[in-house]
């Protein structure tokens, strides 16, 4: 699971927000196995907007991908994500990056359910916090590491650990 805030809400900051979002993962039968700490980046495509914090957590799932995604889907309403314009500031961004060696290409309905996440190789806010928790993780598709996709990221490749 990849996580991402630029707007607290009522919280601190970013990221007391997404250590509320994590605690929620148990509650959703989603046990959090590893997490990276969290990483900042300039917001991407508008660097104007608030500073963005990441970070990835490992999570254990025995529900289908698509029960996964309602359940972050769920915890994102219940810190008042709006979905809007893509790529917009937002309070909570949960998605799922990989499950196992699953391929999904679910266009229509699912919520349009993809999976490896059509992007999160070419996020360094994404591959670098996986790297820093699972280096050797393999990209079920490209046949990369989490490593090697970390060090060639375009997108947000300002990211670094906080």
């Amino acid at each position: 699971m990849a996580l991402g805030s630029n707007m607290a809400g009522g919280f601190a900051s970013s990221e007391a927000l997404l250590e509320a979002a994590l605690a929620r993962f148990p509650e959703a039968e989603l046990p959090v196995l590893a997490r990276s700490g969290w990483w900042r980046s300039t917001a991407w495509p508008d660097p104007a907007a608030p500073e963005y914090r990441n970070g990835v957590a490992l999570v254990e799932a025995r529900q289908s991908p698509e029960a996964v995604l309602e359940a972050l889907f769920s915890i994102e309403r219940s810190f008042d994500r709006t979905r809007g314009a893509r790529n917009a500031p937002r309070t909570l961004d949960l998605d799922l990056i990989a499950y196992g060696r699953r391929v999904i290409d679910a266009p229509e309905g699912a919520h349009g359910l993809r999976l490896p996440h059509p992007r999160a190789h070419d996020r360094r806010f994404v591959m670098g916090p996986l790297a820093e928790i699972a280096p050797d993780w393999v990209h079920p598709v490209l046949g990369r590491t989490a490593a090697e996709l970390a060090a060639e990221a375009t997108v947000g490749a300002d990211a670094a650990p906080i």
